[in-house]
C-alpha cells in the first residue's frame, strides 16, 4: 500500500522551517557545523544554532526522521538523506517513481537534519547496521573512505559494467570522487552559492527589476539603494537613520560559504594544501573586511545575531540574500518575486564556493540488495531534471544540457552554468568538518563584534593549525 500522501505533506509543511537542503531561516552559524561533535558537514546549508532560540526549537522538533515508504516489493532498501526542505519532497517523488516502475523493489526513505544525520549515519556505519543508500557530500569522502565504511563504486559506472555513463558527468565532479585510486559514490548535483533579490523591492526602489550586480561596488550601490529606515529614508540619503532600519539591503548569509567565496576570489583558501593554515593571510582578511564592512561601515546589513534572513527575505524585509541553489523552493512556497544572479564578482576574480550531493553505499552491501541499490542510485541520477525542479543543478552533463535548453529552470540554469564557470569545491581532506568547527565561531565572533578581525582570524589560524598538525 503507497504511503505518501500524508508523509509528503510533512516534508512540504517542514520546508518553509528549514528550507531546501536542510537550510532554514535563521543565522549566523550552520546548526550542523555548531552542534554536532564529529560531523558537521555541509551541516543545514545555511540553518543558525547560536542565532536565536527559535533555530534550536526547530532542529528539536524534526529530531525524528521523516519517513516516505514507497513501493510494495519483498526487497526493501533504506535510503538515509538530509533533505528536510521541499528538496527532500523532490526527492521523495523520484524515489516513487523509482518504485512504480521497479515494482520488487521497496523503498524507505529516511530524511532528518544534517547534524542528527552524520552522527547517527557514522554510529550505523561503524556498527554494522547502515542503511542501503546515504547521501553526502564529496568534500566528506577522506573522512569516510578514510575509516573504511564506504565502497568503492568503480563497477557502478560503465567502464566497469555498471549502468552510470562516467562520460556524462562534469569531468572535475567525477575527480572529486576518487580517493586513494578508489571512485567512491554517484554525483547527484552541483549546487552552491547565487543572489536572490527580490524583484519587488527593486522596483519600488526605482531599480530595474532584472538588475544583477556584477561587482562589489555595484552590489554594495545597490544595497544601499534598498536599505530603508522607518521614515523612507536609503542609506545613501543624508538623513537615513541605521539605528531604525525598516528593511535590509542584504545580509551576511552562511559565514563558511560566504567567506570561502571571497577567500577563492581573493586567490585564496583556508590552507595551502601543504600542512599549514592560512586564515591570517591577507586574503583572508580582505574576505571579512567586506562582509563585516556591510555591517559597520555601510549600514545596508543587520548584525547576524539573531537575525532571521530567510524569514526576512520571505516577509519583504530583506531584499537581497547571498544563498544556495537550494533556496528555490522557499521563495515559491512564500510567493516572493524573486530573481537569480551569480554570485556577484568582489574580489580579483569570479568564485564561489560549490559543493555536490553525492550517493554512496556502505562496504557491506552484497549480493541482491547491492545490484536493487545499483537500480536506485541510476534511476535517480537519471532523473536529474526532476530533481533540477528543487533548484539544483544535475552533475550530469546530458541533463544540463536540457536544463540550459528550458525555461521553466531559470535558477538551475543560471547557477549551474556559474558553478561550472567558476565555482570551487571546499578541500577535502580527513577532518575538513573539525575545519570548519574551528573557524565558523570566530566568524561569528568577529560579524557581532565579540572579536576584532584581526583576533577573529589569528585565533581561527591557531585553530585550524592544531588540527592541521595532528591530521594529515
Amino acid at each position: 500500500m503507497k504511503r505518501m500522501s500524508i508523509l509528503m505533506t510533512l516534508v512540504l509543511a517542514l520546508a518553509i522551517l528549514l528550507g531546501a537542503c536542510g537550510a532554514p531561516p535563521t543565522q549566523p552559524v550552520p546548526a550542523g557545523e555548531e552542534a554536532q561533535p564529529a560531523e558537521a558537514a555541509e551541516a543545514a546549508e545555511g540553518a543558525a544554532e547560536d542565532a536565536a532560540p527559535v533555530a534550536e526549537t526547530e532542529v528539536e522538533a524534526t529530531a525524528t526522521p521523516i519517513v516516505a515508504e514507497a513501493g510494495e516489493g519483498d526487497l526493501q532498501l533504506i535510503f538515509w538523506n538530509g533533505l528536510t526542505g521541499s528538496d527532500g519532497a523532490t526527492m521523495v517523488q523520484i524515489v516513487q517513481s523509482f518504485a512504480d516502475e521497479n515494482p520488487d523493489v521497496s523503498v524507505r526513505v529516511e530524511m532528518m537534519p544534517w547534524d542528527i544525520y552524520f552522527d547517527k549515519l557514522l554510529t550505523s556505519l561503524v556498527s554494522g547496521n547502515p542503511p542501503d543508500v546515504f547521501l553526502l557530500h564529496e568534500f566528506e569522502i577522506p573522512q569516510f573512505a578514510s575509516q573504511g565504511v564506504l565502497r568503492d563504486t568503480s563497477d557502478f559506472y560503465q567502464e566497469m559494467g555498471g549502468p552510470i555513463d562516467e562520460t556524462d558527468i562534469v569531468p572535475y565532479t567525477l575527480e572529486a570522487l576518487n580517493f586513494e585510486g578508489n571512485r567512491y559514490g554517484v554525483p547527484l548535483d552541483i549546487h552552491g552559492f547565487g543572489l536572490w533579490t527580490n524583484k519587488d523591492l527593486l522596483e519600488a526602489a526605482g531599480l530595474d527589476p532584472e538588475m544583477c550586480p556584477a561587482t562589489g561596488e555595484e552590489y554594495v550601490q545597490m544595497a544601499r539603494q534598498l536599505t530603508l529606515d522607518a521614515n523612507g529614508n536609503n542609506a545613501d540619503s543624508a538623513d537615513f537613520d541605521p539605528e531604525n532600519v525598516t528593511q535590509w539591503g542584504t545580509a551576511v548569509s552562511w559565514f563558511k560559504v560566504t567567506f570561502l567565496s571571497l577567500l577563492y576570489q581573493y586567490g585564496g583558501d583556508w590552507s595551502d594544501r601543504a600542512g599549514t593554515a592560512t586564515l591570517d593571510s591577507e586574503a583572508a582578511t580582505k574576505a571579512v573586511t567586506f562582509w563585516k564592512g556591510l555591517i559597520d561601515n555601510e549600514h545596508v546589513a543587520p548584525q547576524p545575531a539573531g537575525y532571521d534572513s530567510w524569514q526576512s527575505f520571505a516577509g519583504g524585509n530583506l531584499a537581497m540574500i547571498t544563498e544556495g541553489s537550494w533556496m528555490l523552493n522557499f521563495n515559491n512556497d512564500a510567493g516572493i518575486n524573486w530573481n537569480i544572479c551569480p554570485f556577484p564578482q568582489i574580489g580579483d576574480e569570479k568564485g564561489v564556493w560549490t559543493s555536490s550531493h553525492v550517493m554512496y553505499v556502505p562496504t557491506t552491501l552484497e549480493g541482491d540488495r547491492l545490484e536493487a541499490a545499483k537500480r536506485l542510485i541510476s534511476y535517480i541520477s537519471d532523473h536529474g531534471l526532476v530533481w533540477a525542479t528543487s533548484g539544483m543543478p544535475s552533475a550530469r552533463v546530458s541533463v544540463q544540457e536540457e536544463i540550459g535548453a528550458s525555461s521553466d529552470l531559470p535558477s538551475a540554469k543560471l547557477l549551474g552554468e556559474s558553478f561550472q564557470e567558476f565555482g570551487h569545491y571546499d578541500y577535502a581532506m580527513p577532518c575538513i568538518q573539525e575545519v570548519i568547527l574551528a573557524y565558523e565561531p570566530e566568524l561569528d565572533a568577529i560579524y557581532n563584534g565579540t572579536k576584532t578581525m584581526e583576533q577573529g582570524l589569528a585565533d581561527a589560524n591557531s585553530r585550524v593549525q592544531d588540527i592541521l598538525d595532528r591530521c594529515q
